[in-house]
């Protein structure tokens, strides 16, 4: 039994090669025995089960002979398994690959068009006249405003899209400051080429007034990686392109195409168009989003007034900010001159109302009674609470 047992022990193990049954590019080796003229089929009669290590290939080699230095050996239980090594150019190719991705592209019309709204050409024009007699923010201070002050056509362009990207939620006047504290911020010129090179920190300080900054400063940089290596540094010329932009929808897009590049694609729609349009009717159900909205109006208003209807509808229900003492920030008219505004509209100014034209108009004037009930609250309000003071005299 002792002798038997040294035989055994002394035996040298090999390993026998065979492809395996279940996969072409896997082979499988088996603990075999020393002795030659034993058969390897015979090592199925051992006693004990025999070690059996599976190695699979992902390339299509087959023999262990095929192994290289350069191949890198990553273990998993109970299964070996051989990669073959990723070059970076590999690597870099599919980054690429992936990031060149098509995006979806933006719907451009509805397969049913909308009808057009009953008497929406004299609604439009009564809105156009009053609105020739309102100045609004947008007017001063929109998107057109930020390419002013640069020479360069492309630096002019890339401005419209940096205001018009700040300007998501956000007043124009906080966009038009934060516009100009950014130009000066990163050198004096609102290049793709200075965002690039500028710190996150150095473009969140110029922009920190605009509502959800530390999201557009990441927008706004990731914005000029791309125009630096997919565009050439340039403002992309279609609507698919520019929305594939970090932070970039279909209202900056369009809005991009028609004042930086003069290309009318179509409607530029925000929450003044979306609520003013829905005010009036013009949908035969209300819309729940901008989208929506803009493909109603596409689908009727003609092409020629695609250009103007933003400008327009912003300026008359967009609302401004104040000073404490009541007087508008950067032009003391726009308070008394905007009309259809979010809460309050003043449908007692708006000739919509005498036309009949606006079904949303509310021209019911408030009671007396209600007014001075108002004016009595707020004047407690302001005056506080009432304090009585009196000094006692004491002998000493």
């Amino acid at each position: 039994m002792s002798s038997s047992r040294q035989q055994v022990s002394g035996a040298v193990t090999r390993l026998s090669a065979r492809a395996s049954p279940y996969h072409s590019a896997v082979t499988l080796f088996e603990a075999g025995n020393a002795n030659p003229s034993q058969p390897l089929t015979s090592m199925s009669s051992s006693p004990k089960p025999s070690k059996r290590i599976k190695l699979e290939v992902e390339s299509k080699t087959s023999n262990i002979s095929d192994w290289t230095p350069s191949t890198s050996l990553r273990k998993t239980s109970p299964t070996l398994k051989l990669e073959e090594p990723v070059s970076e150019e590999d690597t870099s190719s599919r980054v690429k690959a992936k990031s060149s991705k098509k995006p979806k592209p933006i719907p451009q019309s509805l397969d049913t068009p909308h009808p057009a709204p009953p008497r929406w050409k004299e609604a439009y024009d009564s809105i156009k006249e009053m609105r020739a007699q309102i100045v609004a923010p947008v007017d001063t201070m929109g998107c057109e405003q930020a390419q002013h002050k640069e020479k360069d056509p492309k630096n002019r362009r890339f401005a419209v899209l940096v205001s018009l990207m700040l300007s998501s939620q956000t007043k124009d006047e906080v966009t038009d400051a934060a516009v100009e504290k950014l130009r000066a911020a990163i050198g004096g010129t609102l290049s793709v080429a200075a965002i690039v090179s500028a710190d996150d920190s150095t473009i969140s300080n110029a922009i920190a007034k605009v509502g959800f900054w530390r999201r557009k400063t990441g927008y706004i940089k990731k914005t000029a990686l791309r125009l630096r290596d997919d565009f050439d540094s340039e403002v992309p010329k279609t609507v698919d392109e520019l929305c594939s932009l970090p932070g970039v929808g279909p209202k900056m897009a369009f809005l991009t195409l028609l004042v930086a590049w003069n290309l009318n694609h179509g409607i530029g729609v925000d929450v003044h168009v979306h609520r003013i349009t829905n005010r009036l009717g013009w949908h035969q159900r209300p819309t729940k989003k901008p989208e929506e909205t803009r493909l109603n109006l596409q689908s009727w208003l003609p092409i020629e007034l695609h250009r103007e209807i933003n400008h327009m509808l912003v300026g008359f229900g967009q609302v401004c900010l104040r000073h404490s003492h009541g007087e508008s920030r950067s032009h003391p008219s726009f308070a008394k001159q905007t009309i259809c505004v979010p809460v309050g509209p003043k449908c007692n100014s708006c000739t919509l109302s005498a036309k009949g034209l606006c079904p949303s108009a509310n021209t019911t004037p408030r009671s007396p009674k209600k007014r001075k009930r108002q004016s009595s609250a707020n004047l407690e309000r302001e005056s506080g609470p009432k304090i009585d003071i009196a000094i006692e005299s004491s002998d000493l």
